[in-house]
């Protein structure tokens, strides 16, 4: 799937290593929010730092368990690359300017970078990819399914703050991360995998994994409120967990039934180095030669 593989594996690996540094001392030490995420926001933190430290350690075994071969490795790669830019996105945007604010930079950059890199090193040509039409329709729609929700729903709460004129203090970075960047990224996906084009099928249960990762999160920020003396809010949980498990079925349906195939005749490459070639070479004729038996 993705050429340049040790690339891609070391910004995974470092990624994934800085990510749970800043996650383990959020865990750790919760005061480090103190003046800069509002109290009832602090369990919500809490939470995304119990998701983004289990998304750092995924990194890490992906960056030592990736293989050429192991598609499936690399999507999910891309799903929790997905993940801690949106999580670290929502603490560079809103400006939680605590002693951790550098490394969120960082973790937000190189999240982005690695994203980028992996598009550019996309194997565009081999191997062949196919999906059944029935799981590829249902990976689809459910993907097509969060446009068509969140779009009027994020839309419809910017218009009276436009028409007022007010700006408002916290969670005004999900209006740009969803608007900006993940929203279009369900279209165009959705789109090619109704297509049933080779990139939408390859990375589309990405976002899966990324939606999967970012709702299970806030049905964790629900269930660790009483740590902090609030009650948590069942509907909230429900919905949450009912969205979260909707993604996660999504994406493990596409996984187990992704096939890729090298085209009859060709196989996998493998890299040699230039000094384990011949120094010298009989010019090609164009035509075979056969080896005849010596007397």
């Amino acid at each position: 799937m993705l050429t340049h593989l040790f690339l891609n594996r070391l910004l995974w690996s470092v990624a994934g290593l800085l990510a749970l540094g800043a996650a383990a001392t959020g865990i750790w030490r919760t005061e480090i929010y103190d003046r800069v995420v509002a109290p009832g926001l602090v369990p919500g933190a809490y939470s995304q730092d119990l998701l983004s430290a289990a998304a750092g350690l995924g990194l890490l075994y992906l960056a030592c368990a990736a293989r050429p071969q192991r598609t499936r490795h690399q999507i999910v790669a891309l799903g929790l690359l997905g993940y801690l830019f949106y999580a670290y996105g929502i603490y560079v945007i809103e400006r939680t300017y605590n002693a951790l604010y550098l490394l969120y930079m960082a973790v937000f950059a190189l999240s982005f970078w690695a994203l980028a890199t992996a598009g550019a090193t996309l194997d565009r040509t081999t191997p062949s990819v196919s999906l059944p039409r029935a799981v590829r329709l249902t990976s689809a729609s459910g993907a097509i399914l969060q446009p068509l929700v969140f779009y009027p729903l994020w839309i419809g709460m910017l218009l009276p703050l436009m028409a007022a004129g007010e700006q408002i203090d916290s969670l005004y970075s999900i209006f740009i991360l969803d608007l900006c960047f993940i929203m279009p990224g369900f279209v165009i996906l959705s789109f090619l995998a109704y297509r049933n084009h080779r990139t939408g099928l390859l990375l589309l249960p990405a976002l899966h994994v990324l939606g999967f990762t970012l709702i299970f999160s806030l049905a964790a920020g629900e269930l660790v409120k009483p740590l902090f003396g609030a009650a948590p809010d069942g509907a909230a949980l429900v919905q949450s967990l009912a969205l979260s498990a909707l993604f996660l079925v999504l994406a493990t349906l596409h996984l187990a039934k992704l096939r890729t195939a090298w085209p009859p005749g060709e196989s996998l490459p493998v890299l040699q180095p230039a000094d384990t070639q011949p120094a010298h070479r009989q010019p090609s004729t164009g035509r075979r030669t056969q080896s005849r038996p010596s007397h």
